[in-house]
């Protein structure tokens, strides 16, 4: 798993690349539990390249999930591969998150 971010103005875009498992969560964890990435306003998440999530991937993101929400964050999922996309609609996790199909939409719902 590689895990790349891009900083534009109150918006930091994640770029997950690989399996997100239970070892390659840790580093996701870490990286969304940096006080800093509470400095903006809109975190998206590219997962083009995001092949592979276990439930510990979820996980990870369902327990930052609500401290983002309190903070008036918004975590928006973009790119995200149909297999990848199943697994969130099977859990019911699209009714929770934001998911769109490309980074323009994103964009998009995190300026409304």
């Amino acid at each position: 798993m590689k895990i790349k971010h891009t900083i534009s103005d109150n918006t930091i875009t994640i770029s997950l690349d690989g399996e997100l498992d239970a070892s390659s969560s840790v580093m996701l964890d870490e990286e969304l539990s940096n006080p800093s990435i509470m400095m903006f306003s809109k975190i998206l998440v590219d997962c083009k390249n995001l092949n592979y999530i276990s439930s510990a991937g979820l996980g990870v993101f369902i327990s930052h999930l609500q401290r983002f929400e309190d903070a008036q964050i918004k975590l928006i999922f973009f790119n995200m591969q149909e297999k990848v996309r199943n697994v969130f609609e099977i859990l019911g996790l699209d009714l929770l998150m934001t998911i769109v199909s490309s980074y323009e939409e994103a964009v998009t719902i995190a300026n409304d």
